[in-house]
Formats: C-alpha cells, structure tokens, sequence
C-alpha cells in the first residue's frame, strides 16, 4: 500500500481505532477484569478470570490477523526486539501493576467505568510515559538494545510458515482453557 494512500485514510483510522478502543473496554467491563478484587484474585491465584479473558483476547487476535494478512487485508509493521527492551518493558509494567493493582488497558476500563483508582491508573500511566519518552536516548543507547534477537517473528526465528506457529499456539492455548474449565476456576 502506498504511503499517500495509508495517510488518506487516516482520519478513519483514528475513528476505528477510537471505536475497537471503546468496544475493548466495553468487553474488559463486561468479562469483569476491570474489577480490582479480580485482577488481585489473579495475583494470588485464586480467580483466572483474567488469564481465560487474556487468552481468549489472545487466540482471537492471533487467528483473526493471521487471516486477514493472508488474505492481504493489513500489513505487519514488526520491529525486532531485544532482551534488554523485553527486561525493561517487563519491569515497568509489573511495577505499575503492582503498585496500582491494574494494567493499562483494565485502568482505562476501570476508570470508564467510574472507579477512580482507575483514574489515579491512568495518571500514572501519562506520567510515567512521559518519563520513559525524556530517558528514551539514554536507555535506548545503553539498555534496550541489549541482546537484540535474530528475527523479528517467532516464525521467522524458528523457520517455519506462520500457519504452523498460530495452530501451535492455539492448541496450547485452549488446552489451558480446558484444563481451567474442567478444574472450574
């Protein structure tokens, strides 16, 4: 796809995105994880209402972009990774995480919901990227490029066609929901 034509529909994108945006908060609230005794159920192990929602959003996803790539209908924009963005990605998000009790996108349904701790969420997220964005040079040049890794996809660092890596993720993926469902939790 040309550039022009990708920068002509950008309007539509913005309102598709603000609209799947609404419609993935919606369903957050709905599938109950914006609720904060759910997400520390999670953390101590005693509701997986939040892992069988994550993966259910996961196979879905998965399946639903490996289809419309196939069928030409979007293209990937992959960057390649690194152990050191992986660490550092991983750090901030389980600190804010385990400071505020939710992620990112179940503050923002928290909040949308009413709960102000979501709201206090959502500050902390537009303060802490702030300062992630005013010590990017200096962690970019000295962290998160630290053992950057051979391929930009699993498929590619594997060898093998993506059909292989979605059908192998999603048996996986929906043995852990049977094996949850039929220990009923």
């Amino acid at each position: 796809m040309e550039p022009e034509k990708i920068r002509s529909n950008a309007r539509v994108q913005i309102v598709l995105g603000l609209l799947i945006g609404i419609a993935f908060g919606f369903l957050l609230q709905k599938g109950g994880v914006t609720e904060y005794g759910v997400i520390i159920g999670q953390l101590l192990l005693t509701d997986f209402t939040v892992v069988k929602v994550m993966l259910s959003a996961i196979l879905v996803g998965m399946i639903g972009i490996h289809v419309m790539k196939a069928k030409g209908l979007v293209r990937l924009h992959c960057k390649v990774g690194s152990i050191g963005s992986t660490v550092v990605g991983g750090l901030i998000f389980g600190a804010g995480f385990a400071v505020l009790g939710y992620c990112p996108g179940t503050a923002a349904g928290a909040f949308g919901s009413g709960a102000l701790d979501g709201a206090v969420g959502m500050a902390g997220i537009v303060i802490g990227a702030g300062l992630f964005a005013r010590l990017f040079p200096y962690l970019e040049q000295k962290i998160l490029n630290l053992g950057v890794f051979p391929a930009e996809t699993i498929p590619e660092m594997v060898g093998v066609r993506p059909a292989w890596v979605v059908v192998v993720v999603a048996i996986f993926i929906v043995g852990i929901l049977a094996v949850l469902a039929e220990l009923g939790v």
